[in-house]
């Protein structure tokens, strides 16, 4: 059964983004995109919040006729656009985007149906509100998160105060050179 990823990059006090959203505040260098070019493997289909979604259509897709892009962007943005994606929302009236699906309700299903599905695992990349309302729906089985030295002091919780507690269980951590901590844990049902 594949399982439910969660993949974000915080901050040391829990933000995912700064008060706009941004993520000027990563230490992105070759380590990290290693990193996350081995995660990317593991995937079988992104999933999505409104937002999140689109912000990656209205960005990847871009990429696909500009002549400039490096190689590794060029490869992700033909990977996102290839793969299937799946997009959350109750307010979306569709998702244009290739190959994307859009569910509007019965999340809970929808995220079983998901799982039972052969192929690599689902994976949330960012999308702090989808995060939350997953981790409160007991959907995700996994965290994969990359901790940034840096305190932002505000910006977009990636944890809220009304997310249950919720034990984990490390699998793995590592310490890149530039200072971000990897974490993987299992989320304890």
């Amino acid at each position: 059964m594949r399982k439910v990823v969660l993949f974000a990059h915080i901050s040391l006090d829990g933000f995912a983004g700064d008060l706009n959203g941004g993520l000027d505040f990563l230490s992105y260098d070759q380590e990290l995109q290693q990193y996350a070019d081995e995660l990317v493997k593991t995937v079988g289909a992104p999933l999505y919040g409104k937002t999140t979604y689109q912000l990656m259509e209205g960005y990847w897709p871009t990429l696909l006729d500009k002549p400039n892009v490096s190689k590794h962007s060029l490869d992700h943005a033909r990977w996102v656009q290839d793969i299937p994606k799946v997009v959350f929302s109750t307010t979306l009236d569709e998702a244009t985007w290739n190959n994307t699906t859009l569910i509007k309700d019965n999340v809970v299903e929808a995220v079983r149906k998901l799982k039972e599905e052969p192929g690599k695992d689902l994976a949330i990349f960012g999308s702090p509100g989808l995060s939350k309302s997953f981790l409160k729906l007991g959907l995700i089985d996994e965290c994969k998160l990359t901790l940034h030295p840096v305190i932002l002091g505000n910006g977009i919780s990636l944890f809220d105060n009304d997310i249950a507690k919720t034990s984990l269980k490390l699998l793995e951590s590592k310490t890149l050179q530039s200072g971000v901590v990897t974490l993987h844990y299992e989320v304890k049902k």
